[in-house]
Order: structure tokens, then C-alpha cells, then sequence
């Protein structure tokens, strides 16, 4: 059998329900799909402009590529989390990506409703 990455992990435990296995991979698929959503935004408020102020459009840009460059590690950091506690048959633990894109998110939503109330 080839050996699989990262090796570390894949020498803990036993191996877990394959179906639980996937769901993980999915879900971080899931929040890679999140990263490029919001480097797209970043990158798209900034080229389109929108009539912001140009320093409110930066600051936004600058938040959603930070949130969407951050995002992918965090995904692999909390992908790397599930498995290892599938594997030694412990409980999940907490989402590492939830507080990031609920704050981002809001931002997103607190520039959109100044945008429409202008």
C-alpha cells in the first residue's frame, strides 16, 4: 500500500467509516469553494468600484482577500483536526472557519446596506 499525507496522521488510530472520512474531505472542499468566493468578491469590489469611497473599497477588498487568502488553511487545519479525532474515536472538535466568514460576512453585509441607504 502506498503511503498516504500526511503520514503522521495516518498512523493514529484506526481508520475511520470511509462515508465519515468523505463527508470531511467535503466539507473542506466546501470551505475551499468559500476562499475563492471571497478572493472573487475582493477582487471584484475592487476592480468594479461600486462609487465607494476609494479607502472604504480597499479596506473591504483588503478584508475579503485576507479573509479568502486565510481561508484555506484554516480548511486544512480543520480538516486535519476531524480526521485525527475520527480516528482515535473522539469527539469533533470546534469549527475553526465559522467565526472567520460570520464576521466577514457581516462586514460584507454592514458595506451592501451602506451602498443602498446612500
Amino acid at each position: 500500500m502506498r503511503s498516504r499525507f500526511p503520514r503522521a496522521l495516518y498512523s493514529l488510530g484506526d481508520e475511520p467509516d470511509p462515508r465519515f472520512t468523505f463527508a470531511n474531505e467535503r466539507t473542506f472542499l466546501a470551505w475551499i469553494r468559500t476562499s475563492l468566493a471571497l478572493i472573487v468578491g475582493g477582487v471584484a469590489l475592487e476592480v468594479l468600484g461600486l462609487g465607494l469611497q476609494p479607502q472604504l473599497r480597499l479596506a473591504a477588498s483588503l478584508v475579503l482577500l485576507v479573509a479568502g487568502a486565510a481561508s484555506p488553511l484554516a480548511a486544512w487545519i480543520s480538516w486535519l483536526r476531524c480526521e485525527r479525532a475520527m480516528r482515535l474515536a473522539v469527539p469533533l472538535p470546534p469549527s475553526l472557519l465559522g467565526p472567520l466568514v460570520v464576521v466577514v460576512s457581516a462586514a460584507g453585509a454592514l458595506v451592501t446596506l451602506g451602498l443602498l441607504l446612500r
